[in-house]
Formats: structure tokens, sequence, C-alpha cells
């Protein structure tokens, strides 16, 4: 009775401001601040420099810059740095430079670079965890910290070098415009922190951006196509840019991270769809040859795959969650490329399984009584073939991760003949030394099928020889798409393609030796021939990742490893 009648006692002012309060807006109560003389005590400086209202439905906020504003202080570097607290050399707002000049007049121009918010964002398609989301109602893209693995795909899929990755953390990190500060009416560090009033925040619409978007615009010289992932910000100058303007590092030589995890991963993953592809066709030579040696052939093959997938982890910041890389594959490569290769194991596996069973059934008769279900033995042929193609399949899936990047020397053509002339030549490299070891084991049924593989790894050894030789050749003339890489790979590393081309001759020898000496020289000699053959390839992957040419915004100054030409 006491608590119905405290219910009905009239509405007091406080209780109907607060219900007010509760309806406000956000503009309306920045507008309330203001007018009660509330606001943070900076705000004189930036609240001209951010919108007073949201973005309404097809809009998003975008950074604008204005370049004749800018003097490249840093500021904006510097409290982006601070507020953020952000790692002693993680930056997540950079300054650059671009040169020209017109009618004999030096060109010279500042320029600061975060985020662009893109309409498209490469590194959001490209993720496979999801581990970013483009906020409907600001459009602002957003990494979700607890999703991500730190697989550093989106590093790769983002040509302006905006996400950065945080190895104390093992997780990727970038750029949200500020997100808390804004949706409390605040200017994001940098714009607030810009002593010439150079960043602000606009609101654009989405659908004129893209459709204002020229196939080879690009936000500035030396910038990538804008085409690509729509970005949003906008730079603005009131005086003529020359066309001769190009970003001050364009003559600068940067070599990119290795990955050593990724490049053990696709060679020994690649060495194992080969083999898989090496079994199939000893099963189709006849079942004597397969029943000798086509288990082993198939055994090293899952054992070699397994190798290489846990080696890919490694490269993971966050191993543990990769279990949801399934999320994205809709839109990534990653995605698709993790499932291929986990049926591969499955079926590979299978076909192990198959190629083996009667040598299985002797080590464990128990297993004998599967067979009155089915015979696994005669389905060796089937889950071999099976297993080729999602070999094929994966490594396929392999390559369009690094195609899918948009970098010219990571493009389909380059990156399938490599791929898949790694899978052929060490499929074949490795059953040549598995059957050559057969052969000095006394395996006579395998006396032809050993000069077959030899000769086979020695054809296609060379074509992929030649290949190379002549794209070293072509790729060295300017104008040619990949000639910076070929700069890269002599300045950097000539040592190792003289290594390979010294590997590729050894490797001939001793490959034509085990084909002329069947037994136990001719074994060691194919063993050898094998493992230089490896080791060429794993150069040669290394090369693929260190020489290729990463996009990034104009101007910025490499600290370390720069070799101007």
């Amino acid at each position: 009775m006491k608590t119905s009648s405290l219910l009905e006692e009239p509405r007091t002012l406080i209780d109907e401001l607060l219900e007010e309060q509760q309806r406000l807006t956000p503009v309306e109560r920045f507008a309330k601040r203001k007018d009660d003389g509330n606001l943070p005590s900076q705000s004189r400086y930036y609240r001209d420099l951010i919108p007073l209202s949201k973005p309404e439905k097809g809009q998003q906020y975008a950074f604008g810059v204005d370049m004749d504003r800018c003097t490249g202080c840093k500021a904006c570097v510097s409290a982006c740095h601070s507020l953020n607290g952000l790692d002693e050399d993680e930056a997540w707002r950079d300054t650059g430079l671009i040169l020209g000049d017109l009618e004999s007049v030096a060109y010279q121009q500042t320029v600061t670079t975060a985020c662009h918010h893109c309409v498209e964002p490469g590194c959001m398609e490209g993720c496979p965890v999801q581990a970013y989301e483009k906020e409907e109602d600001t459009g602002i893209v957003r990494h979700l910290d607890d999703q991500c693995i730190g697989c550093q795909y989106c590093v790769l899929k983002c040509p302006y070098d905006v996400p950065k990755y945080s190895k104390v953390r093992g997780i990727v990190r970038k750029c949200d415009m500020c997100h808390g500060r804004l949706s409390v009416g605040e200017a994001p560090a940098c714009v607030q922190a810009c002593p010439s009033g150079a960043i602000t925040i606009r609101i654009v619409n989405k659908e004129e951006v893209v459709a204002s978007i020229q196939p080879e615009d690009t936000l500035l010289p030396g910038a990538y196509r804008s085409s690509y992932t729509k970005p949003t910000t906008v730079y603005t100058t009131r005086h003529i840019i020359p066309e001769n303007a190009h970003a001050s590092d364009r003559d600068s030589l940067q070599m990119q991270p290795a990955h050593w995890p990724l490049v053990w991963m696709l060679v020994l993953t690649q060495m194992s769809a080969g083999l898989v592809i090496a079994g199939v066709l000893l099963n189709g030579v006849g079942p004597m040859v397969f029943s000798s040696i086509g288990w082993i052939v198939a055994a090293v093959a899952f054992v070699v795959l397994n190798v290489g997938l846990g080696a890919s982890t490694m490269h993971l910041g966050r191993p543990l969650g990769a279990w949801r890389a399934f999320l994205g594959l809709r839109t990534s490569w990653m995605s698709r490329e993790i499932l291929a290769f986990g049926l591969f194991a499955g079926v590979s596996g299978g076909f192990a399984v198959c190629a083996g069973w009667g040598r299985l059934v002797a080590l464990v008769p128990t297993l004998g009584v599967l067979e009155k279900v089915v015979d696994p033995a005669s389905m060796a042929g089937v889950t071999g073939m099976v297993a080729a193609c999602v070999g094929i399949l994966s490594v396929f899936c392999s390559g369009m991760i690094y195609v899918d990047t948009h970098r010219v020397l990571w493009r389909a053509k380059n990156t399938f003949v490599r791929f898949g002339g790694a899978t052929l030549l060490l499929g074949a490299s490795a059953s040549a030394a598995i059957l050559a070891c057969g052969v000095a084991a006394g395996k006579s049924e395998l006396m032809n099928a050993a000069p077959i593989a030899g000769v086979a790894t020695l054809v296609i050894r060379t074509f992929f020889f030649v290949w190379e030789v002549s794209w070293l050749k072509a790729a060295a003339k300017e104008g040619h798409p990949d000639y910076v890489s070929v700069r890269l790979t002599w300045a950097f590393c000539k040592h190792l393609v003289v290594a390979r081309r010294v590997l590729f001759f050894g490797s001939t020898v001793f490959g034509i030796a085990a084909i002329a000496s069947p037994g136990a020289m001719g074994a060691g000699c194919a063993v050898v021939s094998f493992l230089m053959t490896f080791a060429a390839q794993v150069m040669e992957r290394y090369l693929y990742f260190t020489t290729v040419v990463a996009y990034r915004m104009p101007g910025f100054v490499f600290p370390k490893k720069i070799a101007a030409h």
C-alpha cells in the first residue's frame, strides 16, 4: 500500500528533465552542452572540424585532408600514438611526401594518411574470422581485437598499409577514427591535435563515392587505384598537382617480410599434392608397382602435408582461434584454403590407408573385420583420384590468397606457374627418390617406373628453370610489371639466384646419375637430387614473399633496408 501511494505522487520537474534527457539525440546533447558552456576546454579548436549530425542512411564518416594546410609536423601521428596507447614501433597514422615539378618549378607536398574507411574494405573481405566490421550507421571500419587470430592477411589485402601487426599482442590493430570520441561529439585525436586544421571529419554519400571513382583514379600520386576498395578520404588542394608528381620513396627498394612459416607451409603442402598425383599415376602404371611402393608415396604425402599445416600455425598470433576460420568462407580465400586443406588432410589420409591396407591388416589383424563391409584396398584408386583433385583445389586456393591481394608480382600468371611448378616438380622429384630407393631395396618391379619418374623430373625441372631465367631477363627491362621486384632480387638476393642455379645444375647432374645407375648409388643420387630441388624451392618461395612490391600511401620514409638506385 505504501508503494502504491508513492507511485501516485505527482511528477516533479526533475522527473521531467530526466525523461527529456533520455530522449535527446547525441547531436542535441552536444548542442545542449555547448549552450551550457560544458564543452571540453579544447573544443573551440576542433568543433568546426567535425559534423554536428550523424550520417544518414547511405552516408558515412570520412576523413578530409586539406593538403595546403598540412605541414608534415607529425602532431597527428604523436596524438594518435599517445591517445590510442600504441606500441613503441606502432603507428596508425603516417606522414609522407610527394615530389614533382610544374613548368620547371619544383613541387613538394606533405601528406598525412590513415585508414580510409573504404566502402568495400579489402581488409574486411579478406579476414577469415570476420574480425572486421563496417558500422552501418557511421561507415567506420572497426577491427575486433578479440576475434583476430593474427593471420595478418588483412595486412596483405590492404593497399594502403593501414592494419598494423602487434607482435606483443599477436593481433592486428588499426585506426577506428577514434570511434569512442566521435560518439560523444569529440574530435578524433589527429583532428584535435593538428595545429593547422588540415584534418577534418566529414560526411560523404557512399553511392556518390563509388560513382565518382574512375578505373585508374588514385587518392594521391603513388597510391594504388581507388577502384579496388573505394576509399572515402578526400584530399583537397587549391594548387595544381603536376602530372609527374610521385611519392618521394618511389625509387627506394624495400624488402618485405619473409613469412617463414608460410614459406614452409606452401612448399610442403604443394609437395604433398604432387606426391598424391604421383601416387595416382603409379596406380595407373600397374597393380604390382602400386602395391609395392604406392603406400609409401601416399604415406609420405600425408605426413608432409600435416607438417606443412602445422608450420602454418606458427604464422598465427593466436593459433587457438583458428577454428573460427570458416566464418569468412563467403569472401575470404584464406578461409577457403583452410577448408580445402582440411578436406585434403582427410582424403589423403584415406588414400594412404587404402594404399597400405594389406600391411595395416598384417600389423593389426582385427582390422580385417572391416572387409566384411567394404574392401579399402579396392578403393585406393578412387580415394587417390579424389585426394589428387582436392589437393589441386587446395593449391589453387593457396594461389588465390596472394592473387587476391592485387600485388603485381603475385598476379595469377606468376603465382600459378610458380605454385603449379613446385607441385609437379617436388612431387616428381620426391617420388623418383622413393622409387630409386625401392629399386635399391631389391624391388625389381620398380625397374621401369624409377627411370620414368627420373626423366619426368628432369623435364619439369628444366622447363621451369628456363621459364624463370626468361622471366628474370624480361622483367629486368624498365616498364615491365615486375621491374622493381627484379631490382630487389638483384640488389638484395643475388646470392640466392646464383645458389638456385647451382642447385639446378647439381640436381640435374645427380638426377641423371640416378637414372644411369640403378641400385644403391642411384638411390643416393636420387635422394641428393631431391634435397637440392627442395632447397631451391624454399629459396624460390622466400623470394616470392620478400621481393613483392607492397602497396602503401605515398612518400613514407622507410626506417631500414633502403637501396636507392
